[in-house]
């Protein structure tokens, strides 16, 4: 996870929230957050769209869940 901690969403989005209908808030989260967009999918559809939640369950994780199951 990269060391700057602010969020800031794409297009001036919901700063907190990650759209995964839009392909560049998918792809930006992903590079921000330096895991793959399938590891985003599957972290948003575990923990919801807030991008705190998010992190938090990465965090727990590992980072590793991919597509639902550990990698």
């Amino acid at each position: 996870m990269p060391d700057d901690h602010t969020l800031i969403a794409p297009a001036g989005n919901d700063p907190d929230r990650i759209d995964l209908q839009s392909d560049g808030s998918v792809a930006e989260w992903a590079r921000r957050l330096d895991i793959s967009e399938a590891q985003l999918r599957a972290a948003v559809a575990a923990a919801g769209d807030r991008a705190t939640d998010v992190m938090r369950h990465l965090a727990d994780d590992g980072g590793k869940t991919q597509g639902g199951q550990p990698a």
